[in-house]
């Protein structure tokens, strides 16, 4: 599970302080300087506002081709919702706002162009998702005038794309479960900030979320535990309590589906060889032992894990990963392996076995083994696996991705050696970590990373060349849920940190002078947030008193 049960170094200095300025917006803005006339989070990178401030009002002509019937019907709902009604009078009857839609290919495929003047707004994307993203900016840009009971959009010209491939938010809910209804509302945020790739950590010692039609016993059993572990790991208290859950075959094609229509790839983690008591606490043939368990109560690292000697352990879980594979599409799948304890495959005849014939001097070799053979499976069907950056040890898989959590040494390690890596280090893209010092916050599982931490992060390190830069993919943030029990607390942690994530990985790595007038659209997106019903950590944002020239239609 790539969790936080190694140690960690944790940011132990004072973070600065940065005044708010209030100042006035300039006419014009341009070039990836980012300044309140824009509120727009991730800010664009190149982008033009005038001081014209046109009324929403009335219907909206709308041209798109077949291709982009998805995203005009994005447009036209939104436009339902904040447009005024046209007036009755011929007098009054203002110009008709018309819109375009198209793909232009020579732009980046993410990257669009948009243009708003006289009452027309034209819109053009690399492809489909550039569309879909600059109508995400669109949206923002429209402002309140509470006087008139208005909302208006200013002239402007915005042209934009992001500054890494991979922007990725992860969710564990094996320690914790979370229903279709809040994943749909989750991928609707990450939606809304740009965000391409959903992490779905569904699989681990605590419980399988996933149904597996092939094995029924793995949600039956492996989908429940006795009783969970209660408060700081330090005092090893446990409830009694059953507790459990998962999503069936045809509710995880939902979100799929969901997901896609908002240009966003589910990336499904299942782990391998190690987080696996789940799945033997339902199948315990599988394990070295080969004695009955049970799925994990407690948080940590368990010493039964998949037995890399048993040839049906292969058979077992390439089973598995057929039936994945036909429910979800992208191109990926995660096969974790982190934190896979050797005790087992050391006492194991079986796996001492599978060693002396294949040749391995250890139990780190055995583990490379054992994730190579897995990528053949995976590749032969089309698709590449990424794992923790524990599958460098004993030697990397030919086509494997790196997710470098335990520092970025994985990832440079990853990328000297011509692998792509995607950094999602501890510091600061681990959200169980505490956001703020304040007494009064949730328990957490320690750290501290705050929303200023994540913005000033560069995903990729100094220590790379230009062309070892290239295989940094991107990053993402990760929410383990050991201490998350509800959609609520889950939304706490991850909000506004991931405004600032988002930013990064759109518009390109911060500087410290950013923090202040980010501060100030981060603030205007959360109010937007948390009028959708998000419950948003207020540690980073401005006094609810503070007024805004702007406000997003809901």
């Amino acid at each position: 599970m790539a969790c936080r049960f190694t140690s960690l170094k944790f940011i132990g200095h004072a973070l600065l302080i940065w005044a708010v300025l209030w100042g006035s917006a300039p006419l014009w803005s341009q070039n990836n300087a980012v300044t309140p006339g824009l509120p727009v989070i991730p800010a664009p990178s190149t982008w033009n506002v005038g001081d014209e401030h046109a009324v929403l009002r009335g219907a909206l002509n709308l041209r798109a081709p077949a291709a982009l019937e998805r995203e005009a019907e994005v447009l036209r709902s939104w436009w339902s919702r904040c447009s005024l009604p046209a007036p009755r009078t011929a007098q009054q009857q203002p110009k008709e706002w018309s819109a375009q839609l198209s793909v232009d290919t020579s732009l980046p495929t993410e990257g669009y162009r948009l243009r708003v003047r006289a009452g027309k707004i034209t819109l053009e994307g690399g492809s489909d998702a550039g569309v879909f993203y600059g109508l995400q900016t669109l949206f923002q840009c429209a402002h309140e005038d509470t006087a008139a009971a208005v909302y208006r959009l200013a002239e402007l010209e915005i042209e934009d794309r992001p500054a890494f491939a991979y922007r990725g938010m992860h969710l564990d809910v094996s320690r914790h479960f979370f229903d279709v209804a809040f994943i749909k509302k989750h991928l609707d945020a990450l939606a809304r900030a740009k965000m391409n790739t959903f992490h779905w950590h569904l699989t681990d010692d605590q419980g399988w979320r996933i149904e597996i039609k092939k094995y029924p016993l793995l949600t039956q059993v492996g989908g429940w535990r006795s009783g969970s572990q209660q408060g700081p790991y330090s005092l090893q208290y446990f409830d009694t309590l059953r507790y459990g859950g998962f999503y069936t075959q045809e509710e995880i094609r939902e979100v799929v589906a969901y997901a896609a229509e908002r240009h966003i790839r589910i990336i499904p983690e299942l782990e391998m060889p190690g987080h696996a008591l789940a799945a033997l606490a339902a199948y315990p043939e599988l394990s070295c032992r080969q004695k009955p368990l049970e799925v994990a109560r407690g948080w940590g690292v368990f010493d039964d894990v998949f037995c890399a000697g048993n040839d049906s352990t292969f058979a077992f879980l390439e089973d598995v990963l057929a039936e994945v594979f036909a429910l979800f599409p992208g191109e990926y799948v995660h096969i974790g392996g982190d934190e896979c304890p050797k005790t087992r495959w050391n006492e194991c005849a079986r796996c001492t076995a599978r060693m002396r014939a294949e040749g391995l001097k250890d139990a780190h070799e055995l583990q490379s083994y054992f994730i190579q053979r897995m990528e053949r499976f995976a590749n032969a069907r089309g698709k590449k696996i990424i794992g923790w950056d524990e599958i460098l040890e004993g030697g990397l898989a030919p086509n494997a991705t790196v997710m470098s959590w335990r520092g970025e040494a994985g990832g440079i390690a990853a990328a000297k050696s011509g692998h792509d890596a995607i950094m999602t280090p501890g510091t600061p893209c681990y959200w169980d970590h505490y956001q703020s010092k304040d007494p009064g916050e949730p328990h957490a599982i320690g750290g501290f990373n705050p929303v200023e931490l994540v913005y000033l992060y560069n995903p990729v390190p100094a220590e790379l060349s230009t062309d070892e830069a290239k295989h940094i993919l991107g990053a993402q943030a990760n929410l383990w849920t050991e201490y998350v029990l509800t959609p609520e607390h889950a939304e706490y942690m991850i909000l506004p940190r991931q405004l600032a994530l988002a930013e990064v990985l759109w518009t390109g790595p911060r500087r410290s002078e950013d923090l202040a007038e980010f501060r100030i659209r981060a603030t205007q997106r959360s109010r937007a947030l948390k009028a959708r019903g998000f419950n948003v950590a207020p540690h980073f944002l401005l006094p609810e008193s503070k007024p805004f020239r702007r406000r997003e239609p809901k």
